[in-house]
């Protein structure tokens, strides 16, 4: 059974290096986190989750961790992250961490250890082949670079060696089974560093390619799942309050193995992706020259494709966990990529009215922008998105006191796009996202748990149902028609949307939320 407080949570995702800098040295850290915790909380957000902050040399953005069990220096200390908890449920705001399970920094002292010729404990913590001269089994490998004579698998980038988990399916004399001593000791001190962050006061995980665990596991990943079962019954029955959300995108697969939720992440050529943007129509460097997205005013894409990959998955998941939308990530381009503010209104409308937790990307409440620059630790095309949050008008736009070549990254020219500009503005992005969260929050039927169910979805209309609620919407540039099943009240509006008699009428770019009217409270306008 799931923690009784993922019900209602709203979570709001923090890439620290980026948020808040509280010493001036262009960085973000955990003391500028705990500052703004009063921000996430006037949002109508009760989760965080803070991506990477474990000491890394931050060759891929802390996704390459060094010691799993310390906070980066340059973020803070255990007891400024121990701090932050404190002040979070102070405010009732729950905490997650992200964990790598996957793999280490070659830097990590596991590793070094296990690069040493002479056998010991750790030789068995990653996947080395037997002898200095042979090739990966089709994973890629690094070799001649430590004085065991064997070469290592990596994950990801040359620095990610990747932990020992074992293979399904094994091929090489090298290869381990899942339940191998090796494999099992890697499972027990992931379990460790697990408990070592609850204890300290976090509240739970978000997990890094949760899915790829297990080598050779082919496309069912039932010895990944395996794994997971072992390692999540085991923290579930000491720390039945905390939560994990996995980044696998299979729901049928990640719910049924212990995560209490998944990511419907945005992957190209999947459901989400015909809904916020067309992932072919992208440059050399990953700037977008166009949109035919659901949500584009324009495009003229129906609603089919995303309906015909999302509601086998629901039906199959929903009695097991909660698959979860996020307005973007760290990873993925802004909705400002590919979309204009008004459709960005439909899209984060329609995302905060769907079931599962929603997920806010820092800055995206202020239609913060997606820009094509230089890479930073190893972000690539992805750092276009990890710009510094934009608190006000001051220096740097608020995030840092120290000098503007010192910053993470540039910060962005528009300072249309601050909370200060944005607070007072009853029009604004940042308002209209609270005002959705808000209705998130009073009304139960909107929650992660409630029931969904496609009422209407042809040319551009779309329509669902949240237990007796109505949500429609019409990103189109023409007008659209929907028959309602009963009289109703408007709870929320995007447009200028109107019912006459039976006849919901929806013009271009309009969205409702309607409520029973022997039901209904004042509408939200």
């Amino acid at each position: 059974m799931s923690a009784s407080w993922l019900r209602d949570a709203v979570f709001y995702e923090i890439y620290p290096q980026s948020f808040r800098d509280s010493n001036g040295d262009g960085i973000g850290d955990l003391p500028g986190i705990t500052e703004k915790l009063p921000y996430v909380k006037s949002l109508g957000c009760n989760a965080l989750w803070i991506n990477p902050c474990f000491d890394s040399p931050f060759k891929d953005a802390g996704y390459d961790v060094r010691d799993y069990k310390k906070i980066a220096p340059r973020y803070g200390t255990n007891e400024d992250m121990a701090q932050l908890c404190r002040r979070a449920h102070a405010l009732g705001v729950r905490v997650l961490l992200d964990l790598v399970p996957g793999h280490t920094s070659e830097e990590h002292e596991w590793f070094r250890k296990s690069g040493e010729a002479e056998p010991n404990e750790y030789s068995g913590r990653y996947i080395w082949t037997d002898h200095a001269f042979a090739g990966g089994d089709g994973m890629p490998f690094i070799g001649g670079e430590y004085p065991r004579s064997a070469t290592y698998i990596i994950n990801f980038f040359k620095c990610q060696p990747a932990l020992n988990y074992g293979y399904r399916e094994r091929r090489e004399r090298w290869q381990q089974s899942i339940t191998s001593p090796d494999a099992l000791a890697t499972r027990e001190a992931m379990k460790d560093v697990i408990r070592f962050w609850l204890d300290l006061g976090c509240d739970g995980f978000r997990v890094d390619m949760a899915e790829s665990l297990v080598k050779n596991d082919g496309t069912e990943k039932l010895a990944t799942m395996e794994v997971w079962r072992d390692i999540l019954g085991a923290i579930h029955k000491e720390y039945p309050d905390a939560a994990f959300v996995s980044e696998w995108n299979h729901p049928d697969k990640a719910l049924r193995c212990g995560f209490d939720m998944d990511f419907y992440l945005n992957w190209d050529g999947n459901g989400y992706s015909t809904m916020m943007r067309d992932y072919t129509l992208r440059d050399g460097c990953g700037s977008y020259i166009g949109n035919t997205g659901f949500f584009s005013r324009d495009s003229g894409t129906d609603v089919s494709r995303f309906l015909a990959d999302y509601l086998p998955q629901y039906h199959d998941s929903r009695d097991h966990g909660l698959w979860c939308f996020i307005t973007c990530n760290h990873d993925t381009p802004r909705p400002a990529a590919g979309l204009t503010d008004a459709e960005r209104r439909l899209a984060f409308a329609w995302i905060f009215t769907m079931p599962g937790a929603p997920f806010l990307y820092y800055g995206d409440e202020l239609g913060m922008d997606y820009r094509v620059i230089p890479t930073k630790e190893g972000g690539y095309h992805r750092t276009g998105s990890r710009t510094p949050m934009q608190w006000d008008a001051g220096p740097n736009l608020g995030f840092s006191e120290g000098a503007a070549e010192d910053l993470y990254l540039p910060v962005e020219a528009d300072a249309r796009h601050t909370v200060q500009a944005q607070e007072l503005d009853e029009n604004s992005m940042l308002s209209h996202v609270k005002r959705l969260i808000a209705l998130r929050h009073a009304e139960p039927e909107l929650q992660n748990y409630s029931p969904f169910a496609v009422y209407a979805a042809r040319s551009r209309l779309f329509a669902y149902k949240r237990g007796s609620l109505l949500v429609a919407m019409n990103p189109g540039s023409g007008e659209e028609t929907c028959q309602l099943d009963g009289a109703y009240i408007p709870l929320f509006t995007v447009g200028t949307p109107a019912m006459e008699g039976d006849t919901l009428h929806l013009p271009a770019q309009s969205f409702i939320v309607l409520k029973p009217k022997e039901k209904a409270a004042p509408a939200h306008a």
